[in-house]
């Protein structure tokens, strides 16, 4: 069945749970179908809202879902609530799941080279019947080999880390080498590898992860700033 969606400051987001999406998903992994998918938080729906043409990226995506409590609650200024956050991470966990169930090939392009070999040995160990088939830290100039490389191993992931707005550029550009699940996953491969603590479960269950984030690394209030103006605007948008 069709993904309903809500409509959140011109975005429209998939209303679905996390287990409902994965499978909803099957048809598209079973039959290789290329699919875009965008996990997006408060951050990146504002960045949109200034900037054109990530803004026509984001909308372009096959699914758009909440990562984001954020976006989860300015959905309830809408005549349609959205049922969970979806987060990036979990997702990317998720789909490492049934890789190694279907022995599929997955492609990593994202972070530090320590951090991406990091990424690459412990998959191998947690989930050996996946075939990495190329792998590349995120801080290049030039794409044009990476690219390449997608499009000769015909992986049926691709996971880019670089954060976005670059992630989702890249694979808006390139998508059409390869007809697999393209999917930005931000700072996901610095957790995974173990050099970035993801909150505790406590914090993860209560939907304030944010916070958890805020109190071990204040830095981050200039970021996390954008969320009371995002909630702001949808609540005035509801009033339009």
């Amino acid at each position: 069945m069709p993904f309903k969606t809500v409509n959140i400051l011109g975005f429209n987001f998939l209303k679905t749970t996390k287990d409902d999406f994965l499978e909803q998903l099957q048809p598209d992994l079973l039959h290789q179908k290329k699919r875009f998918i965008i996990t997006a938080n408060p951050e990146i729906i504002m960045y949109a809202r200034k900037h054109p043409n990530y803004s026509k990226i984001v909308k372009s995506a096959d699914y758009l879902v909440a990562d984001g409590i954020g976006i989860v609650k300015a959905s309830q200024f809408t005549n349609t609530k959205l049922t969970e956050r979806i987060t990036g991470f979990d997702l990317f966990n998720d789909l490492l799941k049934w890789a190694n169930t279907h022995q599929s090939k997955v492609y990593l392009l994202g972070s530090k080279d320590s951090v991406i070999k990091a990424v690459v040995q412990k998959i191998h160990s947690e989930f050996p019947q996946i075939n990495i088939v190329g792998y590349h830290d995120g801080y290049f100039k030039n794409e044009a080999p990476i690219v390449e490389e997608i499009k000769k191993t015909k992986p049926n992931f691709v996971f880019v880390a670089t954060g976005f707005p670059k992630q989702e550029e890249f694979i808006s550009a390139h998508q059409s080498v390869a007809s697999a699940i393209w999917m930005g996953i931000g700072g996901s491969f610095d957790v995974y590898a173990g050099n970035v603590k993801r909150a505790p479960l406590f914090w993860q269950k209560h939907n304030i992860e944010w916070l958890y984030r805020l109190i071990t690394d204040p830095k981050r209030i200039k970021r996390q700033i954008v969320l009371p103006i995002f909630l702001l605007e949808s609540f005035l948008k509801r009033k339009q």
